[in-house]
């Protein structure tokens, strides 16, 4: 399966002239049902929106569709191609929000709307508010490695090709956050206490 995901890519970036509409839908779909929970979920825990990730979840297929011709499999892998389009379609949203949310209230509210239960939904919505405030310490590079991470489920290798870094860099940066996290965690709960 993972061979197939690549061959549309391999045939068709062989001919750049090539247009869109010579891309079989079944190999589409291949590569939209293969990335768009991963691709989803990266951007959604990026943004907090689950309406704003849909559309950018959109954009990044659309993205993908109209750039084929530009992706050499020799000189990344098709995965780590898609991300970086991914990142670079958040990094544009951001820029044009000029706001930085890592996760809004309207994405808690909606999670907790499906727990059952007004004690677990108060359970819920305390940890979601604690993780956000922590969240909000870590810089936004760090925020961005661990959204690949847990988010979209990305190696650090991945991560490394898509952040233009060395993957001990990542490797190191993923620690240290998680550290900063759990302290910031911590440091919360001891003051509720």
């Amino acid at each position: 399966m993972h061979q197939q995901q690549h061959a549309w890519f391999r045939t068709e970036a062989a001919n750049p002239d090539t247009t869109c509409e010579k891309i079989s839908k079944s190999s589409i779909s291949e590569v939209f049902e293969a990335y768009y929970e991963r691709i989803f979920n990266y951007i959604s825990y990026r943004t907090g929106n689950r309406y704003t990730a849909e559309d950018l979840t959109s954009q990044v297929f659309e993205k993908i569709v109209a750039k084929y011709h530009t992706f050499q499999p020799d000189r990344r892998p098709l995965e780590v191609w898609i991300f970086t389009i991914a990142k670079n379609t958040l990094t544009d949203h951001f820029r044009a929000s000029q706001r930085h949310n890592t996760c809004s209230l309207e994405a808690i509210e909606e999670k907790d709307s499906k727990q059952s239960g007004p004690e677990a939904a108060v359970i819920s919505k305390e940890s979601e508010l604690s993780l956000i405030q922590a969240l909000s310490v870590l810089t936004d590079k760090e925020r961005q490695i661990i959204a690949l991470r847990f988010g979209a489920g990305l190696k650090n290798v991945e991560i490394a090709k898509i952040m233009n870094s060395s993957e001990s860099n990542v490797g190191v940066i993923l620690f240290r956050s998680m550290k900063k996290l759990k302290k910031e965690l911590e440091r919360e709960d001891y003051s509720e206490a």
